[in-house]
């Protein structure tokens, strides 16, 4: 077997203008031996042009926002939806707030900027627009406070640079539209823009200064210039000069500053905590170290935080992680000093500003708008690429990019490496594990507890997502379902993991990652990991051999409904369309976080609510989908089932999906069940039709509940984590005709 072997960790920290340029062009040109991950706190990166448009009303969201997942998807990168926290640059890892540290040999820096919070009660008291990729779920609720309040409402903004007088200009015509443009009620609103320098836009000319100063006095906008605010409290600003200042609201637009961690790592910094970086875009004290954007300070080229810089510094920053990865000498960029920006003034107008010229009209904001929209296409509309040959020389003399691997047992990873692993995970024990990870052997000895019997399962498959450690939380959520389907208890767990060829210590860092994952499950379900194999392959998989225990009458059954029984699901549908379209780069990042989400959940809460209520027989829904474990079900008995499509919960973006054509490779098969269902020509049309049988990876439990127990069974599932448990339809008698009834 031929797999190219990874032989370089490329991380970029940050979903920022110039990461999102990275990820293009390496999607463009690949470079075999890389892995590319992708950390990022968002997993949809404003456009910072459009985001006064998207204020104003002018964008949707996602008109506005460019998704990383299909980018990363299309530059062969791992997307992991998580907040860096810090660096240890002595063993080159990356901290992070949920997961594992992730290793990396070339970093790269574009996470943007914080608020500036030297201002006393400005952090307590005010909205911060930095960091600009979660400012929008900020706006929204100021937004829905404005719209049910009464009487006078004051709305100020701090900052008199291009961002606060574009900013005070979108709110001013998004709440006036909804209000009612020059109505009463819009009438009751007052603006104020404060700024602590002598004009607005100090760093555009004077033409330009003197038309948004126009713009201003006809709007209505109260403007407070040479005003240095010393501190915030609630609904009042105080001024250096001793005046106060009231609002309702305030939003803050006034100069950035950097992430504490940046400093604290042991990068140099500028006095507000910024990277030095050189001209080539490399840290100042660590040359595999790079940094772009608002959180780079060049040496010798000082520039405003600017989304229009972090754009320029895109090229030249993917061309020299390209150099540094393959061994060349970076080359050095140097920024322009002059650039032309289009200020909106809230409708669709806007100012052109340049050099010492000025321009204004609506034709002006169609410019932009044009230049905006161009711009996020290039991101959101990729082109097909075709992989290339792995030929690539990656300057490793003493490894090759490819290798001929052996199969059988040469294929294990060496025991130690896997007895380190989980020696470092330390899994917890049990009394009822004799001999186990704390005592190894051949095999494990597991005690069963009085009065029980032993229920064992297996299941495993390869990732369908990039990131190792939701993978293995997911792997060992799924694969417990069949205990809990069965009524049992998990007891113990065997690990079967593969993982792709990389260099020893690349392969042991996802071997870390996959089981750190995995072990959160498993230990918040109590069940010991007691040994495991592993083994190298052309993809990562991670499965399970579980044993569990019941009570011999207490052990449920997938067949035992009875008539009259009610059908409750306690999981959405959709998981199967929702993957294949991520494969396709055709779904959105939050209709998978959202199914991440939920994949993670396992079914340990929701079998046990379903025991109390008297379960009389419980499936998983898995790769059949919801038609398929439904007709197993049923078995042989004289029983019906009859559900309703407008009943099905389904997760958001599958129909969507499925409407578009999109679907699991396995949906076809599943959809030959349809011989056994009774259904119209409508109801085949209904958009959940097809994705009843959608396979579904760490899908809920489908099961049968006296139906004088259904409702408050439903009601206690919901309040403990099954929000979209639902009743869908009941078991009837069988007439000997089609054994499911579909309605809509």
């Amino acid at each position: 077997m031929n797999t190219p072997l990874i032989t370089k960790d490329l991380v970029l920290v940050g979903g920022g203008h110039a990461h999102i340029q990275v990820m293009r062009r390496f999607g463009m040109k690949r470079l075999p031996g890389t892995r590319i991950t992708v950390i990022s706190r968002e997993l949809h990166t404003p456009y910072s042009g459009m985001l006064p448009g998207l204020i104003a009303g002018h964008y949707s969201y996602d008109q506005a926002h460019i998704d990383l997942g299909p980018l990363a998807h299309f530059a062969g990168a791992r997307l992991l939806h998580d907040e860096v926290i810090g660096l240890d640059m002595d063993t080159q890892k990356i901290l992070c707030k949920s997961r594992p540290p992730i290793n990396f040999d070339v970093l790269s820096i574009d996470v943007g900027s914080m608020p500036y919070a030297a201002v006393k009660g400005a952090s307590d008291n005010a909205i911060p627009v930095k960091p600009v990729s979660n400012f929008h779920r900020r706006w929204e609720r100021l937004r829905d406070r404005v719209l049910t309040s009464t009487g006078t409402f004051t709305i100020g903004v701090v900052g008199g640079g291009a961002g606060g007088v574009e900013l005070i200009m979108a709110i001013r015509h998004r709440l006036r539209d909804d209000l009612g443009q020059n109505s009463n009620e819009s009438k009751r609103l007052r603006f104020s823009l404060i700024t602590a320098s002598n004009d607005i836009l100090p760093t555009h000319n004077a033409r330009v200064r003197a038309r948004y100063r126009n713009v201003l006095e006809r709007s209505g906008i109260n403007l407070v210039v040479a005003c240095t605010v010393i501190e915030v409290t609630p609904g009042t600003l105080r001024t250096q000069t001793g005046e106060n200042i009231t609002f309702d609201e305030l939003l803050w637009v006034t100069q950035a500053s950097a992430p504490h961690w940046l400093r604290e790592a042991g990068l140099k910094t500028d006095n507000e905590g910024f990277i030095c970086v050189e001209a080539t875009l490399q840290s100042s004290s660590h040359p595999n170290v790079f940094a772009a954007g608002d959180v780079a300070s060049v040496a010798g080229h000082p520039r405003p935080k600017s989304g229009v810089f972090a754009v320029r510094q895109g090229r030249p920053l993917a061309e020299n992680l390209r150099r540094a990865l393959l061994g060349a000498t970076p080359r050095p960029y140097r920024p322009q000093r002059q650039f032309l920006s289009l200020i909106s003034t809230g409708e669709r107008r806007a100012i052109a500003s340049r050099g010492h010229w000025a321009l204004e009209g609506r034709w002006v904001w169609a410019w932009k708008d044009w230049i905006d929209r161009r711009f996020v296409r290039r991101f959101t509309q990729l082109p097909q690429m075709f992989p290339e040959n792995p030929t690539l020389n990656n300057n490793t003399d003493d490894e090759k990019l490819t290798a001929m691997r052996c199969g059988g047992c040469g294929s294990k990873i060496g025991a130690t490496m896997l007895r380190e692993v989980l020696d470092e995970l330390s899994p917890h024990d049990s009394k009822t594990v004799l001999i186990g990870l704390r005592r190894p052997d051949d095999a494990a000895i597991v005690a069963l507890p009085p009065n029980t019997v032993s229920v064992q399962t297996v299941d495993a498959f390869r990732s369908f997502i990039e990131d190792p450690w939701v993978f293995g939380k997911i792997a060992a959520s799924h694969s417990l379902s069949d205990i809990f389907a069965m009524g049992a208890t998990p007891q113990s767990a065997l690990a079967i993991a593969t993982l792709p060829l990389a260099k020893e210590s690349k392969m042991r860092q996802d071997l870390v990652q996959m089981m750190s994952g995995a072990l959160e499950i498993l230990q918040a379900e109590k069940t010991t990991l007691v040994g495991g194999h592993t083994s190298e392959g052309a993809e990562l998989s991670l499965g399970f051999a579980l044993n569990g225990f019941v009570e011999t009458e207490r052990a449920l059954r997938k067949t035992g409904a009875s008539v009259g029984d009610s059908l409750i699901i306690t999981k959405p549908l959709g998981t199967g369309t929702l993957f294949a379209g991520a494969m396709q780069g055709r779904a959105r990042s939050r209709w998978i976080e959202s199914a991440l989400d939920m994949m993670i959940q396992t079914n340990g809460t929701a079998a046990y609510c379903l025991r109390r209520y008297g379960a009389t027989a419980m499936t998983d829904v898995t790769g059949f989908g919801l038609v398929g474990h439904l007709l197993e079900m049923l078995g042989e008995e004289q029983l019906r089932a009859e559900f309703e499509l407008d009943r099905l919960p389904i997760l958001d973006g599958a129909a969507e999906l499925m409407g578009a054509g999109v679907s699991s490779s396995l949906q076809n098969q599943n959809q030959r069940a349809s011989e056994q269902i009774a259904s119209n020509d409508d109801t085949c049309q209904h958009p959940h039709y097809k994705l009843s049988f959608d396979p579904q990876t760490s899908g809920g439990l489908l099961a049968a509940i006296p139906s004088d127990q259904s409702s408050a069974c439903v009601e206690e599932l919901r309040q403990n984590g099954c929000p979209q448990a639902t009743v869908i339809g009941q078991f009837i008698e069988n007439d000997t005709g089609k054994r499911i009834i579909v309605r809509k």
